[in-house]
């Protein structure tokens, strides 16, 4: 790297930085190059610019003019893993004209794919500014403009804009004809150029809504399937081309129009919101609006998420659709103290239950976007609605008339339905249509039985309750009794099977253990076969306590878990470090996991919890990691058979490691299968359970549920969701199917969002581990080397699932087995719960 000796002047001047965060020396305004100048994404250099967010920035170049300071740099989020290369706005305060608490982001280079701490932004001769990841991934780079010609530097201008130039001083590339969602005063459009609005204030990537310039006017719509737009102007008279839009310190010049002459030269700047408005701020001790350039056009009820989905907006108030077909409620409101919220169906749309989808139609109500992309040819009413019940992705169709008739029109099938409105005005040229599940229809359940005739059976199960109950005491008194006798026997086989374990763990006595985990006084968790407490050992290493609880069922957790992973240690598996077999005490103490388990941070739906791409890969890595160990590398081959977020262990740098070995099996190296009850966790249970003859190729199919329950952010039985989309791997087939996988890419993450081809290629591994035919799935060691780049995925891959479910006892010739008796999935809990 070379450095001129005004890139070294601006790396002296970052050492100034005060503890109060105030640039005490500015960083400069130009930098020249005659072969190239990095810098790097140091949080070490950086300070907070905005007290609400807990924002950072690394500046590299800084600029002012009059009231207002522009800086460009690195702007990280409040942890540091989302940042971005861009610009910043901000006012310049009496006495403290360094402050940059208020500063408000308005270009960023990489709003999509944000880098992280100790990414570096480099200058170059040979095609100006190159932004590359810590990794050394290249993420954006202005070549595709400056190709051919030669960067002599580049510099912020007095306006907030980032241009390169040539030694000439000739402008090769400027920010401004890239903007995001922001202007600045002297900033002009043309057409072309268009503002995507961002996620929210604090995610800074693009979000649903557009503003588009064109040569003849401009557009705003909404991202949906298809396009929607909600605002279309003409420019000047006769379609004259548009006159662009003029945003200056003092004046607003908007489709040829004066809109604002303001009457301070504040600092301003012009925001496309998340919202779909374009508003101007400026500051007056804080940032007020000023101005709402579209409303005009459109007003309040003219946006598409104003009343959120399925609302109705009329006088800026929102309310659900009264109309109702045979007198049912079809929708009700979210969160009726905000009923901006929007409506959601009562009974969700079910696909497999499509002959009860009916279309309840709206008078006078019209979808807000009001320039819908309607199909080209003409049809008729029914034609239209017909399209939408036999479309199982149609959530609603508006149909508009044409002719003197009103018999032919134009039908446009929605994908997605937003806000609607009130549309008094032409009654009779548009109708809405709402798909909805009759309940009304349904007919009612083989299982279900009338009030009648239960009552008629009342008195028969009351009688005979009463009489069971006699015989059911006295059996239980008599098993307690066997129980009581068999206790010491127990106890002393146990005592001399532990014995006989190698290398065993530390044992602790019951009086040790209530000491260190101070009475068990901290609950961590709690499952299927008891409760984790957190304790502290006299050196001061904390621990987790987890103390059994039961009988037959304990016992064999219990002596699994000290069999199993007793003397063994791997990074991916949870650290076993002593238990205790005292009287009728069984307790195990592990390594202490800061983190906890993996489903308190994939199924919150909660953004401030939700973990990175990188993060989530890594877990997955490191799960095929520990299972790996667990079938090749260990002197007996271990099959955990209880795969589950629940399971999986996160420590204090989100490391994962695999837990819980209360079900598993060991198999000797010469056994290629094994004969056992079925066991584990409905919906993490491999196909071939059914014919009780497993393999270790049971963990490497729950393996494939976790991976897309990570990716996907969701349970494999979410009961919050519409019937069709209930069961993950039912919605995983279907999407496959139709290939729309990247739909299914957890939306409560916005890092996700941004990496979603890449989620799905992993998608991909785990429909290779989900294969049916258990012999068609990978080894854990080859899911690893395919982690490690070292082989292929398989890619000729079969997306129909099979999988079993809720079991039963049935006698057997000469052994009890389990036999499948449903296709519904209880909860994981019903079975095995989180321990």
């Amino acid at each position: 790297m070379v450095l001129n000796y005004s890139a070294i002047l601006f790396m002296a001047s970052l050492l100034f930085i005060s503890s109060q965060h105030l640039i005490s020396c500015q960083p400069p305004e130009t930098f020249i190059t005659n072969s190239s100048i990095s810098w790097i994404n140091s949080r070490a250099r950086s300070y907070v610019v905005n007290s609400t967010d807990g924002a950072t920035l690394t500046p590299i170049l800084s600029r002012e003019r009059n009231e207002t300071l522009f800086v460009c740099g690195f702007l990280c989020d409040y942890n540091g893993t989302a940042c971005v290369f861009g610009v910043l706005l901000s006012p310049k305060i009496s006495n403290n004209n360094s402050y940059l608490y208020y500063a408000r982001l308005v270009w960023s280079a990489n709003r999509n794919n944000p880098v992280r701490a100790n990414a570096t932004l480099q200058l170059r001769q040979d095609g100006g500014l190159f932004l590359m990841d810590s990794d050394g991934t290249l993420i954006w780079s202005t070549t595709t403009s400056t190709r051919g010609k030669v960067v002599t530097g580049f510099k912020l201008t007095v306006l907030g804009n980032i241009v390169l130039f040539d030694k000439s001083n000739d402008i090769i590339w400027q920010s401004f004809d890239h903007p995001t969602d922001t202007l600045v005063p002297g900033q002009m459009t043309n057409a072309g150029q268009m503002l995507r609005s961002s996620v929210s204030a604090t995610n800074w990537s693009e979000g649903l809504f557009t503003f588009e310039v064109q040569l003849f006017g401009f557009l705003a719509y909404i991202k949906s399937n298809p396009r929607q737009l909600y605002v279309s102007r003409l420019g000047g008279d006769n379609g004259s081309p548009f006159p662009g839009l003029i945003f200056d310190s003092k004046i607003i010049i908007f489709n040829g129009t004066l809109i604002l002459n303001f009457a301070f030269s504040n600092t301003r700047f012009m925001r496309f919101g998340n919202d779909g408005h374009l508003r101007v701020y400026h500051w007056r001790g804080s940032w007020l609006e000023e101005a709402d350039l579209l409303t005009d056009y459109i007003g309040e009820c003219g946006y598409p998420t104003v009343c959120g989905n399925y609302s109705v907006c009329a006088n800026g108030q929102c309310t659900c659709p009264q109309t109702a077909v045979d007198q049912t409620n079809f929708l009700q409101q979210i969160n009726y103290r905000q009923p901006n919220q929007g409506c959601v169906l009562i009974t969700p749309i079910s696909c497999e239950h499509s002959q009860y989808h009916i279309l309840m139609e709206l008078k006078y109500i019209a979808y807000i976007p009001l320039y819908l992309q309607y199909g080209t040819n003409k049809t008729d009413l029914e034609n239209c609605k017909t399209s939408c019940l036999s479309n199982c992705s149609c959530k609603a169709a508006q149909f508009q008339f044409s002719g003197p008739n009103n018999t032919m029109g134009h039908c446009a099938l929605l994908n997605d339905v937003f806000s609607l409105t009130y549309d008094y005005g032409a009654p009779n040229k548009t109708t809405l249509f709402i798909k909805v599940q009759s309940s009304f229809n349904l007919q009612a359940s083989p299982s279900l039985v009338s009030s009648e005739k239960k009552s008629k059976r009342v008195s028969a199960i009351v009688g005979s309750t009463i009489g069971a109950s006699f015989g059911l005491l006295l059996m239980v008194l008599t098993c307690f009794a066997y129980i009581f006798r068999r206790r010491k026997g127990l106890e002393e086989d146990e005592e001399e099977f532990l014995d006989q374990i190698p290398g065993m763990p530390t044992r602790f006595s019951y009086e040790e253990l209530t000491v260190m985990t101070e009475n068990f006084s901290e609950k961590l968790g709690e499952g299927g076969f008891g409760s984790v407490f957190e304790g502290t050992m006299s050196d001061g290493t904390k621990i987790a306590v987890k103390r059994l609880q039961g009988f037959d069922n304990v016992k064999k957790s219990f002596l699994a878990e000290v069999a199993t992973i007793g003397s063994i240690q791997h990074v991916n598996l949870v650290k076993l470090v002593g238990f205790c077999a005292e009287k009728s005490h069984r307790l195990l103490v592990y390594e202490y996991m800061a983190n906890g388990s993996l489903d308190r941070w994939i199924f919150h739906g909660k953004q401030e919890r939700s973990l990175t791409w990188d993060i989530r890969k890594k877990i997955i890595s490191d799960v095929a990691k520990g299972l790996a160990y667990l079938h090749e590398d260990c002197n007996n081959k271990i099959i955990h058979l209880d795969i589950k977020p629940q399971n999986i262990l996160l420590d204090h740098n989100l490391n994962a490691k695999v837990s819980d070995f209360g079900l598993s099996k060991l198999v000797g190296k010469d056994e290629s299968k094994i004969v056992t009850t079925m066991r584990g966790t409905p919906g993490y249970l491999a196909p071939e359970w059914l014919h009780e003859v497993i393999t270790e190729k049971v963990d490497v199919y729950s393996f494939g549920v976790v991976i897309l329950e990570i990716i996907c952010g969701r349970k494999n039985l979410d009961r919050h969701q519409d019937e069709d989309d209930m069961h993950l791997l039912s919605l995983f087939m279907r999407k496959a199917e139709e290939r729309q996988l990247l739909e299914m890419v957890d939306k409560n993450s916005e890092d996700m969002q941004l990496h979603r081809k890449e989620a799905v290629e992993m998608m991909k591994i785990a429909a290779w581990c989900l294969q049916s035919d258990y012999t068609k799935r990978p080894s854990m060691s080859l899911v690893v080397k395919v982690f490690q780049g070292l082989v292929a995925a398989e890619t000729d891959l079969h997306y129909s699932f099979t999988f079993p479910t809720m079991t039963r006892r049935v006698a057997g010739t000469n052994q009890e087995r389990e036999s499948v008796v449903g296709i519904s999935l209880p909860l994981p809990s019903q079975l095995s719960g989180p321990r």
